[in-house]
């Protein structure tokens, strides 16, 4: 996986287009050194030259569930176009977004951002995200290109950032790709918002009582980012908020990217291994509001289409490569706490963790009929996690189990035109590892 780039490319933009970068070790070119020795003959074969003058494009394709789309053809709306080849250590390629006043006119049921990209020779698989005005809409990983060339797409829902799309923007991406004498592949991609019209007698966006958030804060930071166990983003929200919903994104990378079946330090260290990933195979992202812990995530095991060996994810990729997913935090139990007006701090840290990226989006619904909402914590337990390790091994040859187990818990009321509504957010996970 070649990630560098993240890091160094983004230093110079404004706080919206920031990642926050979890880091234990220096960044290097490539995200698991491992995966070079895995390469297959058959892949790096394709430098042989072939005549495949007259095959087509490979398409690649991603199983997943289908979005639900109403039996309307859309609006739509072609916002990028763009060759990526040299783009290693440049800035995201911008471009400028004006909402389409056509596709916006009518009422909508689902808005649909399609990724179209096409790639010919041989190219390592990049991580890319893709930003409007500062909010990230997707994160995902490019397919490894065959001879032939290949096409895929990726289709999003991104009806919950209706907000953001009723206003001019800057729509940023960054895929940072190299080019030379070996990797060839250049990534030819265009984007699309597709805008669907709601049939009739059918509910729409602006109707609903729990329509999508009135305003989306971006909760990231600039750079440079410092080492360090917890990073932390300030915050302010308006006082009239009645819901909140933190939406997280993270992928990992380096000696982390397969994480879930990383050894156990003390195997690592008795067997004398080295460039071996460690740390065992448990790993939570935790959330924390103003120093205390409101919420953890355990990471779908998400593999990159160059992931073990680049000739399993073809042309099936993975689950959730072409689409990684985010995570829903429901903080409006603490809103009580956070309605002063004043600075607050969101924080994350990822247990044992080697490299992540991680950045969110703040969904705030808002009471339009007042000015200011009340609200009160009437419960918070968070238990601290438990890790259970049992380790059996004699020289190489040996089996572990790891156990894990967290709960979080919070009850909380907020009073708005809506009338006096309770919350209750429960993060509670059980796992297993051998």
């Amino acid at each position: 996986m070649f990630i560098h780039g993240f890091l160094s490319i983004l230093s110079p933009l404004p706080l919206s287009l920031s990642l926050l970068l979890l880091i234990h070790q220096s960044l290097f070119s490539f995200a698991n050194l491992h995966k070079i020795n895995l390469l297959r003959p058959e892949f790096l074969s394709q430098s042989q030259p072939i005549s495949l003058n007259n095959t087509p494009p490979t398409r690649y394709f991603e199983v997943t569930k289908p979005i639900e789309l109403p039996k309307i053809k859309p609006c739509s709306h072609l916002v990028l176009d763009h060759d990526f080849g040299f783009t290693y250590r440049k800035p995201p390629v911008l471009a400028d977004y004006a909402p389409n006043s056509h596709c916006l006119s009518r009422k909508l049921s689902k808005i649909v951002l399609e990724w179209k990209a096409t790639c010919k020779g041989r190219q390592f698989d990049r991580i890319f995200g893709v930003w409007l005005g500062g909010f990230e809409l997707l994160r995902s990983c490019t397919a490894e290109p065959r001879a032939n060339g290949i096409v895929w797409s990726v289709e999003k829902d991104i009806t919950r950032y209706y907000s953001l799309l009723l206003k001019n923007q800057t729509l940023a991406v960054f895929l940072g790709n190299l080019v030379d004498k070996t990797y060839t592949g250049v990534y030819h991609v265009n984007i699309t918002l597709h805008f669907y019209p709601a049939e009739e007698n059918l509910v729409h966006v602006e109707s609903r009582y729990d329509n999508w958030a009135d305003l989306i804060l971006p909760i990231s930071r600039n750079l440079p980012l410092n080492d360090g166990l917890w990073e932390f983003m300030e915050f302010t929200i308006p006082q009239n908020v009645y819901r909140a919903v933190l939406e997280v994104y993270v992928s990992f990378h380096e000696n982390d990217e397969f994480w879930y079946s990383n050894l156990p330090n003390e195997y690592i260290v008795a067997n004398n291994l080295s460039n071996t990933p460690g740390n065992g195979p448990f790993r939570e992202v935790l959330i924390s509001l103003d120093g205390e812990v409101v919420g953890a995530i355990w990471p779908f095991t998400v593999i990159y289409t160059g992931g073990v060996n680049p000739l399993l994810w073809r042309p099936i990729s993975g689950i959730g490569s072409f689409n990684l997913p985010s995570y829903n935090i429901e903080i409006t139990p603490y809103l009580g706490r956070i309605l002063d007006g004043k600075k607050h701090k969101i924080g994350f840290n990822v247990t044992n963790a080697n490299v992540w990226y991680m950045d969110a989006n703040l969904h705030l619904w808002l009471d339009k009929q007042s000015e200011k909402t009340e609200g009160k914590l009437l419960k918070h337990v968070s238990l601290p996690v438990v890790v259970s390790l049992v380790s059996n091994f004699t020289g190489f040859d040996g089996t572990f189990w790891t156990k894990t187990s967290h709960s979080i818990t919070s009850t909380g009321w907020v009073k708005s035109s809506h009338g006096n509504i309770m919350t209750i957010s429960i993060c509670e996970d059980v796992s297993k590892f051998g």
